[in-house]
């Protein structure tokens, strides 16, 4: 499998998935706290159907790459290692340099879910330039009050409980996020330790220079942020970035990853459609 070195030595693995068509844009996708990129399969195979290379990474202290870091210690997954969140940052825009090189012609659309929605806003933040599109689902406001990382499966808490009815509306998907070797469950605060925590508090930043199409995409049920932080954030980038193509979908019944939801294929042909209206197929 592809990998690259990041800047304290740490091998981060990914995958390239081309377009099945003509290539009309590239998205980065980043997967969220505790979990990694081979969760979005399903996803990845919808969009490379419709003319989208994709490149995924598992990143820092996660999946493939976290096994490696942590000598094989599934108990250390998560842990993002030296460095921390400011490191992990700093890798994903070294590999978003990479996509670039490989695709010098091509549209590059982030797309970021949960905890990569947060690296995602940041990356856009730093570097505006380097992104032609936006794509935020499971996320939040960055803001004390309007993203939360704890007691997230407290509206389903009972003695059949299973700990993860907070991630879809389909438990399967829950008890299959435990049975993976890949994953963790333990408490992001835990995992990324309180000081970078609050570093990932922020806001979309004022007058970035571009203009980026945004998406943000939310289960009503979400309790990481959900439609009140989303629509928050969606305000954020008009009046503060002065983006003005910037759209949120609310799904009703939906929990924290809609890409794993009852009505999935609703929402993997939501994202298509708007991006295709953005990124028209090259004749």
């Amino acid at each position: 499998m592809p990998e690259f070195i990041d800047a304290h030595g740490i091998t981060i693995f990914f995958d390239v998935h081309p377009a099945k068509t003509e290539p009309r844009a590239v998205v980065q996708l980043l997967h969220g706290v505790g979990e990694h990129a081979g969760r979005y399969a399903v996803l990845i195979e919808a969009l490379t159907a419709d003319g989208y290379t994709v490149w995924a990474a598992d990143h820092r202290g996660h999946g493939r790459t976290g096994m490696a870091q942590h000598k094989g210690n599934a108990a250390l997954l998560g842990h993002l290692g030296p460095g921390g969140l400011r490191a992990a940052l700093a890798t994903m825009w070294q590999f978003t340099q990479q996509i670039r090189s490989e695709h010098p012609g091509l549209p590059l659309v982030l797309l970021g879910h949960s905890g990569g929605s947060v690296l995602a806003q940041m990356l856009v933040n730093d570097h505006p330039d380097a992104y032609d599109g936006l794509i935020l689902t499971g996320s939040a406001l960055r803001m004390p009050g309007s993203i939360h990382t704890s007691g997230l499966n407290k509206p389903w808490a009972g003695p059949d409980a299973i700990g993860t009815e907070w991630l879809s509306s389909d438990l399967e998907v829950g008890r299959a996020f435990l049975d993976d070797p890949l994953t963790t469950s333990e408490d992001p605060i835990k995992l990324i330790g309180v000081l970078d925590s609050l570093r990932m508090y922020g806001l979309p930043r004022r007058n970035p220079g571009r203009d980026i199409p945004t998406l943000l995409m939310v289960g009503r049920e979400d309790t990481v942020g959900g439609p009140r932080s989303v629509h928050r954030l969606a305000d954020a980038y008009r009046t503060r970035s002065g983006f003005t193509d910037v759209t949120t979908l609310v799904y009703p019944g939906a929990r924290h990853e809609i890409f794993n939801e009852v009505m999935q294929k609703d929402v993997r042909g939501d994202l298509r459609a708007w991006l295709d209206r953005r990124f028209p197929a090259r004749d």
